[in-house]
């Protein structure tokens, strides 16, 4: 107990000193939770992925459509269960700054092929039932202050006019990282509406969304459909939803690495700040642990003195970022929804937050235990006198 409250004393002897290293400790941590939890922001579509779905997409590029008519022969495939046509709509609601996603996707089986979107009953037959309508996510419709009922126009980018829809459902997400900032209608509407306005766009999709009974038979379903397709008009591309996801965070690949070391050199900042305290506190406290080894003090308990001074700051900066992190990342949330509409702090930022702060802890007092314990009890002295 005593040798307790001596490290409590040594370690706050210097009370601002102590104070501005935790604050120094705490902010840089919760920097490093904020930039990992914005990686998290930008993987969350790939973690979200299922493993029993697959996306069939030209494989030319995702801008180039298919025809409608694959549907067919893709159903035919054995493990095939579920296939619903989709692409991306890219409608702007009154203004590009209102930007959300928005995709047309066939209804028959999409709750089916969609388990983490939760709709009630009523409002999924209410969506199923009317081709003009629009199933949204939670956050959307707050967001925008809508109701079931409201009718919303979007202004077509892709598909020139104007595209009006009500709102039939709203969904929540079954798990945290279900974007519920998404919005889905009728793959028919636009289709008997391209007919009209423009026959030769009409029969087309932006690409197959599939169901597989087994995720195991994946990459073999994958090479049958692209089989069915080789050396036609319009090859196909299969892949797993979550390679489809990967693809386009591979576009990012620079801002990312670079976000990750900026996240690094954040750690190693705040390891300069710890250590260059602690080598301090040693050097000050030199002709202390002069007395103390004269006193019987072995150079072991001595650097065990100075590491426990040294983790008793760095977790305290470390208990303080953890604490800090989630209301902080839950107001850049709501500051930056319609750039990451899934941002939340991970139990993997957590647990690195309190790795590293432990890591910062033992090695700040590595290399002063190290001189402590090797200065001899005269060298000690004849450097105060």
């Amino acid at each position: 107990m005593l040798l307790l409250r001596l490290i409590l004393l040594n370690a706050f002897r210097h009370r601002l000193r102590a104070v501005l290293t935790i604050v120094g400790v705490a902010v840089a941590l919760t920097a490093f939770g904020l930039l990992r939890t914005v990686l998290d922001a930008w993987h969350a579509g790939v973690e979200a992925s299922s493993a029993n779905r697959l996306v069939t997409r030209n494989a030319v590029s995702l801008t180039q459509p298919l025809p409608f008519a694959y549907k067919g022969r893709i159903r035919q495939v054995t493990g095939v269960d579920i296939v619903a046509a989709g692409g991306w709509f890219g409608g702007v609601y009154l203004d590009e700054k209102n930007f959300f996603p928005n995709f047309v996707v066939e209804t028959d089986d999409f709750f089916r092929l969609y388990p983490e979107l939760i709709v009630s009953p009523e409002e999924q037959k209410a969506f199923l039932t009317d081709r003009k309508s629009a199933v949204i996510g939670r956050k959307l419709a707050d967001r925008f202050h809508w109701r079931i009922g409201d009718t919303v126009t979007l202004r077509g980018t892709i598909y020139p006019g104007q595209w009006p829809m009500t709102i039939r459902a709203i969904y929540k997400g079954a798990r945290p990282d279900t974007d519920e900032t998404v919005l889905y209608f009728h793959y028919g509407y636009l289709d008997e509406t391209m007919k009209k306005r423009s026959p030769r766009r009409a029969g087309q999709v932006g690409f197959f969304m599939i169901g597989i009974r087994d995720a195991t038979r994946a990459a073999e379903i994958s090479k049958d459909i692209d089989a069915l397709f080789r050396n036609s008009q319009a090859e196909t591309l299969t892949e797993t939803e979550r390679a489809f996801q990967l693809g386009f965070v591979a576009m990012s690949e620079a801002i990312l690495l670079a976000i990750t070391a900026v996240s690094y050199v954040v750690i190693a900042i705040i390891l300069a700040i710890a250590a260059n305290t602690m080598a301090m506190s040693a050097r000050e406290r030199l002709g202390e642990f002069a007395v103390l080894k004269t006193l019987g003090f072995g150079a072991p308990a001595l650097a065990g003195m100075l590491l426990a001074e040294s983790m008793l700051l760095a977790l305290a900066g470390t208990a303080l970022a953890i604490a800090v992190l989630p209301p902080l990342a839950k107001g850049f949330a709501v500051g930056l929804a319609q750039y990451f509409p899934i941002f939340f702090v991970s139990p993997t930022t957590i647990i690195l937050q309190a790795a590293f702060g432990l890591a910062v802890g033992v090695l700040a007092a590595a290399v002063p235990a190290w001189r402590v314990s090797a200065v001899r009890i005269a060298d000690a002295f004849r450097r105060i006198g």
